[in-house]
C-alpha cells in the first residue's frame, strides 16, 4: 500500500515522501480500514520536526484524523463488523505509518451516522477532542462570559460552538474569513491584533471569565490575561506552551488532561443532524500531499485540509 512517511527529522516538504509499505495488521483492540480521508493537523508538521524525537522509533506516519471503511478487525474488537464506515483515530504510536495512507490501523473509532460523509468526518476528530478538553479543563458553565481566541482555526470554530452549547456568552476573535459563520452562530466577533484588549472589553461589556487561546503562536497571551482581569488560571491555550509556562497560564500539553476522545461520536452525530461544523479548506488526493502540506504551513488554509486516498 501507499503512505507518507519520514525517515528523518526535519521540514515536512524536505522529509516526507510517499513510498510503498506493508499492508498493516491490527492487534487486539485494534481495527484496521480503507482510508476514505484523512485530516491534517500542524501535530503533523511538528512531530516531522521532531517532537517527539526519541519517544518513537523512525520511519513515522503522518494523519492522526481518519474516516475509512473497515476491512479487518484485531482480536477482542466486537462493536463494528467488516464494510462498516467508521472515523476515529490512527494508530499512530504503534506502527510506521499512520491515517494518511490508503490502509490505517485505528486505536479509537466510532461508527458514522447516517447523513455524514466521509470529508466531514476526517475533519472532526482532533477539532472536537482538543477544543473539548480545553472548555472542559477551564469549567466553562452556562451564564459565563468565554473569549476564544482564533476562532477561525478549526479547534476555536469547534470551541466556539461546544461554548455556546454549555449557555455561555462567547466573544471570538477571528479573521474575514469565518466572521459571518461565527456571528450566525451567536458570537460576538472582532479582529485579533493591535487593540485587541480594548475591543474585546467593549464587546464584553462585562467581566470576561475565561479565555482559550486556539491561535498559532502570536504572542497575544499577555492580551488574554489582562482581558480575563489579570488571572492567568483563567487562561488556557493549546499552541503557545513557551509562553504559557512563563506567564502561569494553563496548557492543554503537559497539564494532566484526560483525553476526549469519548465525545468525538456525539459530535458525529451533531454534524450529520447539521447542529455542529468543522469548515473543510481544500481536498487533495494523496499524491498530491506536497501542495496539502505548502497551503497548511503557509497559514492561509482557512480550514481543515483533508487527503483523499480513493481518489487517486
Amino acid at each position: 500500500m501507499r503512505a507518507i512517511r519520514f525517515h528523518e527529522y526535519g521540514e515536512p516538504t524536505d522529509v516526507l515522501r510517499l513510498e510503498e509499505v506493508a499492508i498493516p495488521e491490527p492487534g487486539p483492540g485494534r481495527i484496521r480500514v480503507r482510508v476514505r480521508a484523512c485530516g491534517l493537523n500542524p501535530v503533523d508538521w511538528v512531530t516531522c520536526q521532531g517532537h517527539f524525537a526519541g519517544q518513537l522509533p523512525l520511519p513515522r506516519g503522518i494523519g492522526l484524523d481518519v474516516a475509512g471503511i473497515v476491512d479487518a478487525i484485531g482480536e477482542g474488537v466486537t462493536d463494528v463488523a467488516i464494510g462498516d464506515a467508521v472515523l476515529g483515530g490512527a494508530d499512530f504510536m504503534s506502527g510506521s505509518s499512520a491515517g494518511a495512507s490508503d490502509q490505517a490501523i485505528m486505536y479509537y473509532w466510532f461508527r458514522m451516522p447516517a447523513g455524514l460523509d466521509f470529508v466531514q468526518a476526517a475533519a472532526l476528530p482532533m477539532a472536537v477532542e482538543t477544543a473539548y478538553r480545553g472548555i472542559d479543563t477551564l469549567g466553562v458553565k452556562s451564564g459565563q462570559t468565554v473569549l476564544v481566541h482564533g476562532a477561525g482555526t478549526t479547534v476555536g470554530f469547534a470551541a466556539v460552538q461546544i461554548t455556546l452549547m454549555r449557555g455561555a456568552r462567547v466573544i471570538a476573535t477571528a479573521g474575514t474569513t469565518y466572521a459571518d459563520k461565527l456571528r450566525a452562530m451567536g458570537a460576538l466577533v472582532t479582529s485579533y491584533g493591535d487593540g485587541m484588549v480594548e475591543r474585546v472589553t467593549e464587546l464584553a461589556k462585562q467581566p470576561v471569565d475565561l479565555a482559550l487561546d486556539t491561535a498559532p503562536i502570536s504572542g497575544s497571551l499577555k492580551d488574554l490575561v489582562q482581558i480575563v482581569n489579570g488571572h492567568p488560571q483563567h487562561v488556557l491555550t493549546v499552541s503557545d506552551f513557551a509562553a504559557a509556562a512563563e506567564l502561569g497560564v494553563r496548557a492543554s500539553y503537559g497539564e494532566l488532561q484526560t483525553a476526549r476522545y469519548d465525545v468525538v461520536g456525539d459530535f458525529a452525530g451533531y454534524a450529520a443532524d447539521g447542529k455542529f461544523t468543522i469548515p473543510v479548506a481544500k481536498t487533495f488526493a494523496l499524491d498530491e500531499w506536497r501542495s496539502a502540506v505548502e497551503t497548511s504551513q503557509s497559514g492561509s488554509a482557512h480550514g481543515k485540509l483533508i487527503l483523499l486516498p480513493d481518489s487517486d
